[in-house]
């Protein structure tokens, strides 16, 4: 399956420097497009205060039209009628935004990700889920890889089609998930916010301190956070030419995944 990697939104944090993006994949698959997340959508750039809530004065995002999903499929020459699914890391609005430009696309989830976002227990929930991201009515299938098999040691994935595996990896959010993607050559695992950045698991550099704060103060679970890490960090350091960890915010990862 040939894979495209999107930047569906800029955002300009505070203290963060070179800024974040929202790292999409876009999977030409055999039957149809599918992608991997959605970034920011064209309704997001019209009215944010209700779509992305108080969230957009700390993230500061562009909101560039032109950075949508939609638009991006649309340049490289698909009709976005085409896109039959979207499999979702989580459903903050940086990552589920562009999903009302695909109206009749399936949208993969966790259960327990959608169980948040309908009802929240938590006030870090109750903000994260703005009900604006979905009064469209996305056509949701839930999943529950926690029954599901092992991937590369990780306990729990689900086959959402043949070579794309959803992976419970909960911790930022209750029903947080990675994506695997079976790219021929190699496998492409999109963290999605597992991490905020490549210093939290390569060592290569350290963390911007405003990120490790953001990330700490939205945490659902931050021991399930830190094993997340830790993780991943095993991961990357036994990973070999077949396997691309990417996140869903950094753009150094981002700019080796678009060059390399």
């Amino acid at each position: 399956m040939r894979v495209h990697h999107l930047n569906c939104g800029t955002m300009r944090p505070a203290l963060t420097p070179g800024g974040l993006v929202c790292h999409v994949l876009l999977v030409e698959t055999p039957d149809g497009l599918l992608l991997v997340d959605s970034g920011f959508g064209l309704r997001d750039a019209a009215d944010p205060a209700r779509r992305i809530g108080g969230a957009r004065f700390l993230i500061r995002p562009v909101l560039d039209p032109g950075e949508s999903a939609v638009r991006q499929v649309e340049r490289l020459g698909h009709d976005p009628a085409d896109v039959r699914d979207i499999v979702l890391t989580h459903l903050d609005a940086d990552h589920s935004g562009g999903l009302a430009d695909f109206p009749k696309a399936r949208v993969h989830l966790t259960a327990a990700e959608s169980d948040a976002a309908r009802r929240p227990r938590t006030r870090t929930e109750r903000y994260r889920y703005p009900p604006a991201q979905r009064e469209h009515g996305p056509r949701l299938v839930e999943h529950s890889p926690a029954t599901g098999d092992v991937w590369r040691g990780f306990a729990a994935g689900t086959e959402i089609r043949p070579g794309v595996v959803l992976i419970a990896l909960p911790g930022h959010t209750r029903g947080h998930a990675a994506v695997a993607v079976d790219a021929g050559e190699r496998w492409i695992l999109h963290a999605g916010d597992a991490f905020y950045h490549r210093g939290q698991i390569d060592g290569s550099t350290r963390s911007p301190r405003m990120l490790v704060r953001s990330e700490r103060m939205v945490a659902h679970d931050r021991a399930l956070v830190e094993a997340n890490h830790a993780r991943l960090t095993e991961l990357w350091a036994t990973a070999g030419p077949d396997l691309t960890i990417v996140n869903a915010h950094d753009p150094e990862l981002l700019r080796r995944a678009l060059h390399g």
